[in-house]
Protein backbone atom coordinates (compact mmCIF):
# COMPACT_ATOMS: atom_id res chain seq x y z
CA UNK A 1 0.00 0.00 0.00
CA UNK A 2 2.86 2.32 1.20
CA UNK A 3 4.51 1.81 -2.09
CA UNK A 4 1.47 2.35 -4.19
CA UNK A 5 1.26 5.96 -2.27
CA UNK A 6 4.88 6.67 -3.64
CA UNK A 7 3.71 5.64 -6.58
CA UNK A 8 0.83 7.61 -7.11
CA UNK A 9 2.43 10.60 -5.85
CA UNK A 10 5.42 10.54 -8.22
CA UNK A 11 3.19 10.68 -11.42
CA UNK A 12 1.09 13.11 -9.98
CA UNK A 13 4.12 15.45 -9.48
CA UNK A 14 5.24 14.59 -12.70
CA UNK A 15 1.79 15.93 -14.23
CA UNK A 16 2.53 19.25 -13.03
CA UNK A 17 6.22 19.25 -14.30
CA UNK A 18 4.49 17.81 -17.65
CA UNK A 19 1.63 20.88 -17.85
CA UNK A 20 4.59 23.42 -16.45
CA UNK A 21 6.66 22.68 -19.64
CA UNK A 22 3.46 22.87 -21.81
CA UNK A 23 2.36 26.36 -20.11
CA UNK A 24 6.61 27.48 -20.55
CA UNK A 25 6.46 26.10 -24.43
CA UNK A 26 3.54 28.77 -25.21
CA UNK A 27 4.97 31.68 -23.84
CA UNK A 28 6.64 33.60 -26.44
CA UNK A 29 10.48 34.29 -26.48
CA UNK A 30 11.03 35.85 -29.50
CA UNK A 31 11.60 32.46 -31.11
CA UNK A 32 9.68 30.53 -34.10
CA UNK A 33 8.33 27.61 -32.10
CA UNK A 34 5.38 25.33 -33.16
CA UNK A 35 4.18 25.01 -29.38
CA UNK A 36 3.16 28.65 -29.67
CA UNK A 37 -0.22 26.90 -31.92
CA UNK A 38 -0.31 24.44 -29.81
CA UNK A 39 -4.48 24.81 -28.74
CA UNK A 40 -5.35 26.64 -31.78
CA UNK A 41 -8.22 25.29 -33.29
CA UNK A 42 -9.70 25.98 -36.91
CA UNK A 43 -13.25 25.82 -38.03
CA UNK A 44 -12.90 22.70 -40.50
CA UNK A 45 -16.21 22.04 -42.64
CA UNK A 46 -18.37 23.06 -38.97
CA UNK A 47 -16.07 20.98 -36.43
CA UNK A 48 -13.58 22.66 -34.32
CA UNK A 49 -10.40 21.05 -35.59
CA UNK A 50 -6.40 21.15 -34.40
CA UNK A 51 -4.46 23.40 -36.60
CA UNK A 52 -1.99 20.48 -36.52
CA UNK A 53 -4.89 18.43 -38.14
CA UNK A 54 -5.61 20.84 -41.44
CA UNK A 55 -1.82 22.00 -42.38
CA UNK A 56 1.61 20.87 -42.07
CA UNK A 57 3.56 23.20 -39.58
CA UNK A 58 7.31 24.13 -40.42
CA UNK A 59 10.32 26.86 -38.83
CA UNK A 60 11.97 27.96 -41.50
CA UNK A 61 14.13 30.51 -40.17
CA UNK A 62 14.35 31.48 -36.41
CA UNK A 63 11.87 34.09 -36.56
CA UNK A 64 8.82 32.30 -38.94
CA UNK A 65 6.23 29.69 -38.98
CA UNK A 66 4.93 29.06 -41.70
CA UNK A 67 1.70 26.70 -42.24
CA UNK A 68 1.09 24.74 -45.10
CA UNK A 69 -2.58 24.32 -45.37
CA UNK A 70 -3.71 21.02 -47.07
CA UNK A 71 -6.68 22.56 -48.64
CA UNK A 72 -6.50 25.90 -49.94
CA UNK A 73 -9.91 26.92 -48.87
CA UNK A 74 -9.57 27.20 -45.60
CA UNK A 75 -6.61 29.71 -45.46
CA UNK A 76 -9.34 32.04 -44.32
CA UNK A 77 -9.94 30.09 -41.56
CA UNK A 78 -6.70 29.93 -39.93
CA UNK A 79 -5.93 33.15 -40.20
CA UNK A 80 -9.00 34.01 -38.23
CA UNK A 81 -8.21 31.60 -35.94
CA UNK A 82 -4.41 33.14 -35.25
CA UNK A 83 -6.17 36.37 -35.29
CA UNK A 84 -8.39 35.86 -32.42
CA UNK A 85 -6.03 34.08 -30.74
CA UNK A 86 -3.72 35.80 -27.66
CA UNK A 87 -0.35 35.33 -29.56
CA UNK A 88 -0.13 38.72 -31.04
CA UNK A 89 0.75 37.53 -34.21
CA UNK A 90 -0.17 38.96 -37.33
CA UNK A 91 0.02 36.04 -40.48
CA UNK A 92 0.53 37.23 -44.04
CA UNK A 93 -0.93 34.84 -46.47
CA UNK A 94 0.39 34.60 -50.52
CA UNK A 95 -2.25 32.09 -51.21
CA UNK A 96 -1.04 29.29 -50.83
CA UNK A 97 0.72 29.12 -47.49
CA UNK A 98 0.35 31.36 -44.30
CA UNK A 99 3.55 32.91 -42.76
CA UNK A 100 3.84 34.16 -39.08
CA UNK A 101 6.92 36.62 -38.34
CA UNK A 102 7.40 36.42 -34.98
CA UNK A 103 8.63 40.00 -33.72
CA UNK A 104 11.67 40.39 -31.38
CA UNK A 105 10.52 40.99 -27.85
CA UNK A 106 11.72 44.55 -26.13
CA UNK A 107 12.95 44.74 -22.79
CA UNK A 108 10.08 45.78 -21.13
CA UNK A 109 7.82 42.55 -22.51
CA UNK A 110 10.84 40.36 -21.80
CA UNK A 111 9.95 41.38 -17.89
CA UNK A 112 6.71 40.62 -18.34
CA UNK A 113 6.89 37.50 -19.70
CA UNK A 114 10.11 36.28 -16.91
CA UNK A 115 6.88 37.25 -14.33
CA UNK A 116 4.69 35.04 -16.25
CA UNK A 117 6.83 32.02 -16.03
CA UNK A 118 7.52 32.62 -12.97
CA UNK A 119 3.77 33.05 -11.10
CA UNK A 120 3.48 29.54 -13.63
CA UNK A 121 6.52 28.02 -11.79
CA UNK A 122 5.10 29.07 -8.62
CA UNK A 123 1.70 27.81 -9.18
CA UNK A 124 3.17 23.89 -10.34
CA UNK A 125 5.36 24.29 -6.48
CA UNK A 126 1.74 25.00 -4.66
CA UNK A 127 0.37 21.79 -6.99
CA UNK A 128 3.69 19.98 -5.90
CA UNK A 129 2.54 20.79 -2.28
CA UNK A 130 -0.65 19.76 -2.36
CA UNK A 131 -0.15 16.37 -3.25
CA UNK A 132 2.80 15.68 -0.60
CA UNK A 133 -0.09 16.96 1.71
CA UNK A 134 -2.34 14.94 0.07
CA UNK A 135 -0.01 11.79 0.41
CA UNK A 136 0.71 12.50 4.00
CA UNK A 137 -2.62 12.70 4.69
CA UNK A 138 -3.18 9.56 3.11
CA UNK A 139 -0.08 8.30 5.17
CA UNK A 140 -2.00 8.90 8.69
CA UNK A 141 -4.74 7.32 7.94
CA UNK A 142 -3.34 4.04 6.79
CA UNK A 143 -1.39 4.21 10.41
CA UNK A 144 -4.55 4.95 11.76
CA UNK A 145 -6.64 1.92 9.89
CA UNK A 146 -4.10 -0.37 9.37
CA UNK A 147 -2.00 0.39 12.92
CA UNK A 148 1.31 0.90 10.47
CA UNK A 149 4.05 1.94 13.56
CA UNK A 150 5.19 5.60 13.95
CA UNK A 151 8.43 5.09 12.59
CA UNK A 152 7.21 3.68 9.52
CA UNK A 153 5.44 6.40 8.48
CA UNK A 154 7.75 8.68 10.00
CA UNK A 155 10.63 7.28 7.38
CA UNK A 156 7.56 7.36 4.24
CA UNK A 157 6.99 11.27 5.39
CA UNK A 158 10.30 11.28 5.13
CA UNK A 159 10.20 9.91 1.78
CA UNK A 160 7.61 11.96 0.02
CA UNK A 161 9.44 15.00 1.58
CA UNK A 162 12.72 13.79 -0.98
CA UNK A 163 10.27 13.31 -3.84
CA UNK A 164 8.99 16.25 -3.37
CA UNK A 165 12.02 18.37 -3.09
CA UNK A 166 13.37 16.40 -6.20
CA UNK A 167 10.43 17.80 -7.90
CA UNK A 168 10.58 21.39 -6.31
CA UNK A 169 14.35 21.70 -7.92
CA UNK A 170 13.30 20.12 -11.24
CA UNK A 171 11.00 23.65 -11.66
CA UNK A 172 13.49 25.54 -10.46
CA UNK A 173 15.42 24.43 -13.54
CA UNK A 174 13.01 24.33 -15.89
CA UNK A 175 12.24 28.33 -14.44
CA UNK A 176 15.71 29.14 -14.78
CA UNK A 177 16.08 27.70 -18.47
CA UNK A 178 13.27 29.31 -19.39
CA UNK A 179 14.04 32.71 -17.88
CA UNK A 180 17.86 32.55 -19.99
CA UNK A 181 15.82 31.66 -23.40
CA UNK A 182 13.45 34.85 -22.79
CA UNK A 183 16.20 37.06 -21.88
CA UNK A 184 18.56 36.28 -24.56
CA UNK A 185 18.39 38.97 -27.25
Amino acid sequence: MIQELRKKSHERMQTAIDALKKKFGAVRTGRASLSLLDGLAVDYYGTITPIQQVASLSIPDSRQILIQPWEQKIIPEIEKAIMKSDLGLTPMNDGKVIRINIPALTEERRKQLVKVVKKEAEDAKVAVRNIRREINEELKKLEKEEHISEDQIKKEHDEVQKITDSFIKKIEELLEHKEKEIMEV
